[in-house]
C-alpha cells in the first residue's frame, strides 16, 4: 500500500511541475512559448486559463492529502527491527560454560617483587 501511494505520489507531483510549467503568468512569459497564449485554442480564449488553474488546484490537494497520508503511516510503524534483534544468537542455544579450569601450580609461579641477584638494579 505505501508502494502504491509513493507512485502516486511522484506521479501527482509531475503532474502538477507539468501543469505549472505550461501555464502562463500575468506577461506570458513561459507559457506563450508552448503556445497557450492563443485565443484559438481547444478550451477557447479564457478556458484553458480556468481549466489549468481548477486541475492545478485539484492535484496541489491530492498531493498534500497523499502526503499527510504517508506521513500517517510513516508514524504508526513499529519501530524498525535491527539486525542484531533479527539474528539469534548462536552464544545462548550452545551449552552454557559451568566453570573454567583452575590454571595447575608450578614450582616456579609468579615472580616475587624482590629483585634477584642476577639483574642489576636500576637507579
Amino acid at each position: 500500500m505505501e508502494t502504491i501511494l509513493m507512485v502516486l505520489h511522484v506521479a501527482i507531483a509531475l503532474g502538477l511541475i507539468g501543469l505549472v510549467m505550461i501555464q502562463h503568468g500575468k506577461g506570458a512569459d513561459a507559457g506563450a512559448a508552448f503556445g497557450s497564449g492563443a485565443s484559438a485554442t481547444v478550451f477557447g480564449a479564457r478556458g484553458a486559463g480556468s481549466f489549468l488553474t481548477r486541475t492545478t488546484a485539484i492535484l496541489a490537494a491530492l498531493f498534500f492529502a497523499n502526503s499527510l497520508l504517508l506521513a500517517y503511516m510513516a508514524s504508526s510503524k513499529s519501530e524498525p527491527v535491527t539486525l542484531m534483534e533479527q539474528v539469534t544468537p548462536a552464544v545462548q542455544q550452545s551449552a552454557p560454560i559451568e566453570s573454567v579450569p583452575a590454571v595447575p601450580e608450578t614450582d616456579q609461579g609468579a615472580p616475587s617483587a624482590a629483585p634477584s641477584s642476577d639483574v642489576p638494579a636500576v637507579n
